[in-house]
Parts: structure tokens; C-alpha cells; sequence
């Protein structure tokens, strides 16, 4: 009989957490898989031209969460939430370093031309205010936009009703759109 995969993840972030030779392999081996499908989902978001893949993702993602000593993770629930968190933060700081790279001195500090990465930190930007309002619906926004999860695996995460996920998305992704200045049904540019 297989051993429950949550019991499994929470033993191992223990034995990571306590030192233990190989614990972090034997986690990365067990949550790879559901790492690479949020990873997959995220990227689907990002432009075609993305020097980001999927796989540098998971590395950088995982490496920030098992090597964290600051993090109590509970558990296999709050790892993979915290993951999407985590995955957001690294491609808003990789967007910020390549909007920071095409920017020139000699011109005041003035773009040298669109930037690409604008809507990632706009959307970072809105969601950070989002979580000041609402911090239920900004975790909403995160977990479904950055991790892909489902309404029902974010109700699990949250302890709400799957209905009440459903709200909160519902009124969060109005809110970001109007931040934005888009309307939900405009297509991205």
C-alpha cells in the first residue's frame, strides 16, 4: 500500500529542516512533478520570448524554499502554496532586473524602449496593494495565477468553501483588471 504523499512531504521538510543527509533530494524527487505543472502554468502567462523556463523556475523556486531557515513550512499544502508565492517573487525580480538593465543612465533613468516585462510588474504592483484590501483574495489571485491550483485545492490551503474561492476571484480579478486600466474580457497585449 503507498504511503499518503502529504505525510511523506511533511516528514521530509522535517528532515530537511533538521539537517538530515539527502532529505532535500528525496523532496524535490517527490513534489518535481507538481512543481513542473504550476511552473508550465505560470510560464503559459509570460511571453513567448521569455528567457525564463519552466525548469530554471522549479530550481530557483525550490532551492528558495528548502534552503529558507526563516520558513516553518507545515506541510505538503503550505509548501506548494508558498511555492507559487515564491515562483511569482522570482519572475517579478528577473522582470524588475531586465527593466533595470535596458534602462540608461546617460538618459535620466528613462526606458529605452517598451518594456516587455511591464505587465508582470504592474500585475506585482496591483497584487501587493490587493493584499493590503484583501489579503484572502490577493492568496486567491496567487495560488490560481502563479500556482495554478484549482478553486478546490485553494479552499482546502485556506480552510473556506470552494464558492467563497470562487467570489474572491471573481471580485479580486475585477479589482486588478480595473487597476490595470483593462477590462476582464481585453485580451492581454
Amino acid at each position: 500500500m503507498d504511503e499518503d504523499p502529504s505525510v511523506d512531504i511533511t516528514r521530509l521538510l522535517r528532515a530537511i529542516k533538521n539537517g538530515e543527509d539527502g532529505a532535500a533530494d528525496r523532496l524535490y524527487a517527490r513534489v518535481y512533478v507538481q512543481l513542473r505543472q504550476m511552473a508550465r502554468q505560470r510560464m503559459r502567462a509570460e511571453r513567448k520570448d521569455h528567457s525564463f523556463q519552466p525548469t530554471d523556475l522549479i530550481h530557483e523556486a525550490f532551492l528558495k524554499l528548502v534552503h529558507d531557515n526563516e520558513r516553518d513550512i507545515t506541510g505538503r499544502r503550505h509548501f506548494f502554496a508558498l511555492a507559487s508565492t515564491v515562483m511569482r517573487r522570482i519572475l517579478v525580480d528577473h522582470a524588475r532586473m531586465k527593466r533595470a538593465a535596458r534602462r540608461s543612465p546617460a538618459q535620466g533613468g528613462q526606458a529605452l524602449e517598451v518594456q516587455p516585462h511591464a505587465n508582470t510588474i504592474e500585475l506585482d504592483q496591483a497584487l501587493e496593494r490587493l493584499f493590503q484590501i484583501d489579503e484572502r483574495q490577493a492568496k486567491v489571485v496567487e495560488m490560481r495565477f502563479f500556482g495554478g491550483f484549482t478553486e478546490e485545492e485553494i479552499a482546502d490551503v485556506l480552510g473556506v468553501a470552494s464558492r467563497t474561492v470562487k467570489r474572491d476571484w471573481t471580485m479580486a480579478r475585477a479589482w486588478l483588471f480595473s487597476e490595470l486600466g483593462r477590462s476582464p474580457d481585453q485580451p492581454r497585449a
